[in-house]
């Protein structure tokens, strides 16, 4: 695993799906995205099964930079094992009203990046759920439950991160009133 090459490629994708995001799903400053990562899928392992701490600091760092760029809002998911919390700065959590939870992300309880983040933010927290503006899942890590109603499906240029699957999306507004309806 050469992580100066993935350093160079997360970098990359991140900064291309989010700016990718801002224009699709309209983003403005101040919107939240959320990010799943596996750092076993980036690597070939099963999701869970060979956590990278390294690759999970690159991930993070490269995530974190490409948001606060556009004034954006970071937010990193962690692993099933943490009920996929979400760590951000609490700041965010507390002027969103969110609900906080206690634990601090582990590798192996919570993900490597989500524990890369906890050291990575000024003041983190972790909040229960969310509902996000847009998210990006690498590794198949079920972001899409992040993700406020109604969840757009978005593909860039980029499939895969070593050997993670990529897949975004971005929220919209309910169309509602049907055919006689008019929509801005």
């Amino acid at each position: 695993m050469n992580l100066d090459a993935l350093r160079l490629e997360a970098t990359q994708i991140l900064d291309e799906s989010i700016e990718l995001l801002v224009h699709a799903g309209h983003l403005r400053e101040d919107s939240l995205i959320v990010l799943g990562c596996s750092t076993s899928e980036i690597t070939g392992a099963r999701i869970g099964k060979g956590s990278v701490p390294e690759l999970g600091i690159i991930i993070a760092q490269a995530f974190l930079s490409s948001c606060l760029v556009r004034n954006m809002h970071p937010v990193f998911q962690c692993c099933e094992h943490l009920n996929r919390a979400l760590v951000m700065e609490e700041s965010v959590l507390n002027s969103r009203h969110l609900t906080q939870v206690c634990a601090i992300p582990q590798p192996h309880a919570g993900g490597s990046v989500a524990s890369a983040a906890w050291k990575l933010l000024q003041n983190p927290v972790l909040a229960q759920s969310v509902q996000a503006d847009a998210a990006i899942d690498i590794g198949d890590t079920l972001v899409g439950m992040h993700i406020r109603p109604v969840a757009v499906p978005l593909r860039g240029d980029y499939s895969e991160l070593g050997q993670a699957h990529i897949v975004m999306g971005y929220s919209r507004l309910p169309l509602i009133g049907g055919e006689r309806a008019v929509y801005p």
